[in-house]
């Protein structure tokens, strides 16, 4: 753990936050007050996915939608926007 004073800090500020990326991180005020700098990782998204390589064209994909829409509009599931039978129980 690394201890800056509030004016050690001040004056070097990119020493403090480069320091807090590796280790703990305090700042203290004559008061006795004391601040914990830690670093916080950017947290990507759930989406953020790579890529794919296909030779799938859009038609292809837009037509196994319709098809899949289509079998489960046979098997009585709702689909998009549509709500589900009435007599059915709600599926939790």
């Amino acid at each position: 753990m690394k201890v800056f004073t509030y004016s050690q800090a001040r004056q070097a500020l990119a020493t403090v936050l480069d320091t807090a990326r590796k280790e703990e991180v305090l700042i203290t005020r004559r008061g006795g007050d004391k601040f914990a700098v830690t670093y916080k990782a950017p947290r990507k998204s759930p989406f953020d996915v790579p890529g794919i390589k296909t030779r799938a064209t859009t038609r292809d994909i837009l037509e196994a939608i319709k098809e899949s829409r289509s079998r489960g509009a046979e098997h009585g599931t709702a689909q998009d926007g549509e709500s589900a039978d009435a007599s059915s129980p709600p599926v939790s």
